[in-house]
């Protein structure tokens, strides 16, 4: 696909979402889609903010939201967002929420971005060129081992009859890392990882707008993305996510699975 923008133009509209994030009483209007599963109207006016925006700036691109759902697409190409990635953060005012949006286009994503308004930090990449905070190169951290660095969790809230597998694999990894974190948004998680914050990230169901934009920072960072069987993420459907820096990632991954 020839790009009809260049990533500049994405970042700026992405960095127009503030003002959404900070209206307070929009974010106290909420929807409850499903346990602990929450929609607000901050969520709902992001989408359509970008949604008419990315229609303007590149008309032949589709469009795929979280507030819409998985569903089957057309085209080869779309975009994918999910509009605030830890909603009942936001809910809450516990500041740990962020816009999410990756372009898929014929089986990869090409160009992702993560734009944290609260710290209004931007984190971007594009296939082949790097991943970069508010333009500067980031790199994975350097962690041989688990011993040698923090992992984050989620724990997947929607999914409640995962409880008792999950908080094993955690325990696990505690007891093998420095420690281990949660901030309640996959696609900050996955920054994190990229920035060399962290050295791994695991969660046993996301959608791809949890984690399309976040796959593509760490693997351009230079790590390692897979499912919990080490292999390639499904970006059309839900599924197991382990990130890592790439060096800890059997490590990690052989504790998911016992």
């Amino acid at each position: 696909m020839r790009e009809t923008f260049v990533i500049q133009d994405i970042i700026e509209l992405l960095k127009r979402t503030r003002s959404f994030v900070q209206n307070r009483e929009m974010a106290g209007h909420i929807k409850v889609k499903g346990p602990a599963d929450y929609v607000t109207q901050v969520d709902t006016d992001i989408q359509n903010f970008l949604f008419q925006e990315l229609g303007r700036l590149a008309p032949e691109i589709q469009f795929l939201g979280e507030e819409e759902g998985l569903h089957e697409m057309s085209g080869e190409t779309y975009w994918i967002l999910d509009p605030i990635d830890g909603t009942t953060n936001l809910i809450h005012d516990y500041q740990h929420s962020v816009v999410s949006l990756g372009l898929y286009d014929k089986g990869e994503i090409t160009l992702g971005v993560i734009y944290d308004p609260f710290r209004e930090d931007i984190y971007y990449a594009q296939k082949g060129k790097g991943s970069f905070l508010n333009g500067a190169p980031i790199h994975v951290s350097e962690a041989k081992t688990l011993g040698e660095t923090i992992v984050t969790i989620g724990t997947s809230p929607y999914d409640r009859e995962l409880t008792e597998a999950n908080f094993r694999r955690f325990q696990r990894v505690f007891e093998k890392s420095q420690d281990i974190r949660r901030t309640g948004s996959a696609a900050l998680d996955l920054a994190y990882l990229a920035c060399g914050r962290t050295g791994g990230f695991f969660e046993s169901l996301l959608s791809p707008w949890d984690f399309a934009a976040g796959m593509l920072l760490v693997t351009e960072a230079g790590g390692q993305v897979t499912d919990y069987a080490g292999e390639p993420l499904n970006l059309l459907q839900r599924g197991s996510v382990v990130a890592t820096n790439g060096k800890v990632h059997e490590e990690l991954r052989g504790l998911l699975n016992v």
